[in-house]
């Protein structure tokens, strides 16, 4: 006995399956278990589960596409905000600079002085 028997060998492959009149009387009746556990289906079940299969990957082809177009406009809208933000704080500088050369002007011009009124009555 160096191996397993030609019947151990078939009880590994097969599943037995005893009928009720033949329980205990006779051997029992031998079916490959492949066929037994697979589902029988008919071509048209097979038609419909392919269709059904065929709308449910395009659903999902034009929901990832969307997707990606979504995330691409995203990127664009982020890329947007961050050249404005850029573009503000480059105005706000330039408005400073601006502010402080009028004050500067202001300054330095006559016409702008703050008059004494008392000083002069004197």
């Amino acid at each position: 006995m160096d191996g397993p028997s030609k019947e151990e060998e078939e009880d590994s492959t097969f599943t037995n399956i005893p009928l009720a009149d033949d329980i205990d009387q006779s051997p029992r009746i031998l079916y490959p278990r492949s066929k037994s556990l697979l589902p029988k289906m008919m071509n048209a079940d097979m038609d419909a589960v392919d269709a059904e299969n065929q709308v449910e990957l395009e659903e999902k082809t034009r929901l990832i596409n969307q997707v990606l177009e979504l995330q691409h406009t995203l990127e664009d809208l982020s890329a947007r905000v961050d050249a404005v933000k850029e573009e503000n704080l480059k105005l706000k500088s330039e408005n400073q600079v601006l502010g402080q050369y009028i004050e500067n002007l202001m300054s330095a011009s006559s016409v702008f002085q703050t008059t004494d009124t008392k000083s002069k009555r004197k």
